[in-house]
């Protein structure tokens, strides 16, 4: 491959996510073979809710659209199947690096079963985890500090509620939710000790539909702002989308989650009522991944991207959010903190 200027982390851009389909991997079963002859590029596997949810996957497909248009190579990003097993996801990796895709980049922690068993089989891959860490030599697991992204959100939560009352939303109540829950309250308690914070877990599992069912989404806000909530910060995937809905009809804010909501089409019919939403720039990663395999450097082990790197954040594209009194100082000043250490987020 040619050579490109040395890594980067670069900060992809999630405003205008393009949402043509691209080519899509085939299924066909494990042989263990060390794949295609031909040299392909970039493959994603997209976790539970898909491509469309302007959230998470979304995010992915920036960071895989960024590669392609950069290299001019062939990219294919591939959907989940509603009740799939480790098995089936286990397939469609050995499938992608099969055919020559490199790297291959599973979106979301359930992919870490499958991409340990698929990282040995095909040691010329490089293989790529979103929000989980999985041991191999040709492994980059690519995780994030979700509870700093979600501080500053709990910060800009506490200054903008006139009730003192803010919502959690999360999808699914798992370890990596609860890191956003733990940041949330902690920037919200540190703001203003007086808020109080209601949280609430759509689903125990992901097979219930926490991450992938707006309806679920839109329910639990309705009852949260019954309870006087003017602010909901939702970490729910595609079922944020209710949750985002549900906060706009009742003219009160939401916060959205890993893209700038505020810009995404699909919510454009709501976006006044997005505050802003915690960053986590999954399509960045993707694309530095993608970077490093085509400059024949590829990562591996466990990379981190946080406030420092500006792995995570929080947007400002609404311009109602300066409005607030002292929301754009506070964060800022948060922001400061933790980047220079005297603000320790809590992960739980």
């Amino acid at each position: 491959m040619r050579r490109i200027p040395k890594l980067t982390r670069v900060a992809v851009g999630v405003a205008s996510l393009a949402l043509a389909a691209t080519a899509c991997g085939g299924t066909s079963s494990d042989n263990g073979d060390s794949g295609s002859k031909e040299d392909l590029g970039l493959a994603i596997a997209y976790d539970i809710g898909g491509k469309g949810d302007q959230s998470f996957n979304d995010a992915a497909y920036a960071g895989l659209t960024k590669a392609k248009d950069e290299y001019g190579y062939k990219t294919a990003d591939v959907e989940p199947t509603e009740g799939e097993t480790d098995a089936d996801k286990e397939q469609r990796l050995a499938s992608l690096a099969r055919q020559g895709y490199n790297p291959v980049i599973g979106v979301g922690f359930a992919y870490g079963p499958a991409m340990k068993a698929v990282a040995a089989k095909y040691p010329d891959t490089t293989f790529g985890i979103v929000d989980s860490v999985v041991e191999g030599d040709n492994v980059a697991s690519l995780v994030f500090a979700e509870e700093q992204a979600s501080y500053l959100a709990g910060v800009a939560a506490a200054k903008a509620t006139r009730t003192g009352t803010v919502g959690f939303v999360g999808g699914v109540d798992v370890p990596l939710i609860r890191k956003f829950q733990a940041g949330f309250e902690q920037g919200v308690k540190d703001t203003d000790s007086k808020v109080r914070v209601i949280p609430q877990y759509l689903t125990q599992t992901a097979e219930e539909g926490g991450f992938s069912s707006p309806d679920k989404g839109k329910a639990a806000a309705e009852g949260q702002i019954e309870k006087k909530v003017d602010v909901v910060y939702a970490a729910a995937g595609l079922s944020g989308q209710g949750v985002i809905e549900a906060a706009a009809k009742a003219k009160v804010w939401a916060i959205g989650v890993d893209s700038d909501q505020y810009r995404q089409e699909a919510l454009a019919a709501y976006k006044d009522h997005i505050l802003t939403s915690a960053l986590k720039d999954v399509g960045g990663a993707v694309y530095t991944l993608a970077e490093s395999v085509h400059d024949d450097k590829p990562l591996t082990g466990t990379q981190v991207f946080d406030l420092k790197v500006n792995g995570v954040g929080l947007s400002e594209s609404n311009p109602k959010m300066a409005e607030v009194a002292g929301l754009s100082d506070a964060v800022a000043k948060a922001k400061e903190g933790i980047i220079d250490g005297s603000v320790k987020v809590r992960t739980e």
